[in-house]
């Protein structure tokens, strides 16, 4: 989605305006704050941002929003009386931000935790894949010189970890590089953990520090469920893979994803890591986001999922399951890296003191 639209073809509020924006049907319980946060980030105190919006919540949602972080609207016109209209935002002189709960609900403090796509392509196809990957996607590699760029400005700005995901990282030719230019972060690899087993792949693996911790997707006990999620024969092989990894000297995480956590499969599925020596505090049991190839799930929005800054190697985004939604797209690129944590910083802020003051303007379909 465009951040800019030509003045000659677009109404526009009266007086000078510095930038425009196009929300289209987007509320601000979607990706309109994020669109606007990151506009208003650019420009210099007094400018006006030009907002256009087909939504009608936001004809009183923006002016709170406006009010909550301090700037003015200084007009609104609409196109037609049922819209779509124009605002004009005109940024305070010194505006007095909120203060944001970094850490809420006990999570990752926000600015240590980055999440990176090393790649879309992958050699399953799950259903309920968030990123829409599978072996025809296009893999939008993330190249070892930009990682270094963001991984290199994150380390400066106190970040801690780093979380490699895909696609499937291992079908990523310089992987290797990738993980190495993260060094002094704490990094982890997610894997389906079937492809490492021999030849390149495998080289890919053992040329690995075994400081990296590798976090491979099994969702069951038995291959039943697994594979019908995941493809027939991957259970096998993903078991393969994690032998091969702790053989190897690496910490392995196991993660499974579940539409419905039934108790008689979870337990099963923790004496299984128990016979496979995998500690207790590497077991994560996550839902499905209903977002990417998944038709059921969990509705996920900027109102309902904590923030896990994300890059790829063409933008950046609200949270790791939400790359194929445009809602939840901070940035059209993965650095800077100061205004990818910034936009959510000052999202965060405002969401935090619109609940301390009981107004309602980040509503969500």
């Amino acid at each position: 989605m465009p951040d800019q639209i030509p003045t000659s073809t677009r109404p526009t509020p009266a007086g000078e305006v510095a930038a425009l924006v196009d929300g289209g049907d987007m509320d601000c319980g979607s990706g309109l704050l994020l669109l606007i946060t990151r506009a208003m980030r650019r420009l210099e105190p007094g400018q006006v941002l030009g907002i256009r919006s087909a939504e009608p919540s936001v004809v009183v949602d923006l002016p709170a929003w406006a009010d909550l972080v301090g700037h003015s609207v200084d007009a609104q016109v609409g196109e037609t009386p049922d819209g779509p209209w124009w605002f004009g935002v005109r940024k305070a002189a010194r505006a007095d931000q909120p203060v944001a709960m970094f850490s809420r609900g006990g999570r990752t403090p926000l600015g240590q935790r980055l999440w990176a796509y090393t790649n879309f392509d992958c050699n399953l196809a799950c259903g309920y894949c968030c990123a829409e990957s599978s072996p025809r996607a296009a893999a939008r590699r993330l190249e070892p010189d930009l990682g270094r760029e963001v991984f290199g400005e994150f380390r400066a700005v106190g970040g801690r970890e780093v979380f490699l995901t895909g696609g499937e990282p291992f079908m990523h030719p310089r992987l290797t590089e990738l993980v190495d230019a993260a060094e002094g972060l704490e990094r982890t690899v997610l894997t389906n953990a079937m492809i490492f087993g021999r030849g390149r792949r495998r080289e890919m693996l053992e040329a690995l520090d075994r400081s990296v911790t590798l976090q491979v997707s099994l969702d069951s006990a038995t291959p039943d469920l697994h594979d019908r999620q995941r493809g027939a024969g991957s259970w096998a092989r993903a078991l393969d893979g994690i032998g091969l990894a702790v053989s190897l000297g690496f910490r392995v995480r196991v993660a499974a994803t579940l539409y419905d956590e039934d108790p008689a499969g979870v337990e099963a599925l923790h004496r299984r890591l128990d016979s496979e020596g995998i500690a207790g505090e590497d077991r994560l049991i996550r839902p499905v986001a209903r977002e990417g190839f998944a038709q059921a799930g969990v509705h996920v929005s900027i109102d309902t999922l904590e923030p896990e800054p994300t890059v790829t190697a063409d933008g950046a985004w609200w949270h790791p399951v939400a790359v194929t939604d445009p809602h939840m797209r901070i940035a059209d690129a993965a650095l800077p890296v100061a205004e990818v944590f910034g936009v959510v910083r000052d999202t965060l802020a405002v969401q935090d003191a619109a609940a301390r003051s009981g107004r309602q303007v980040f509503r969500c379909a």
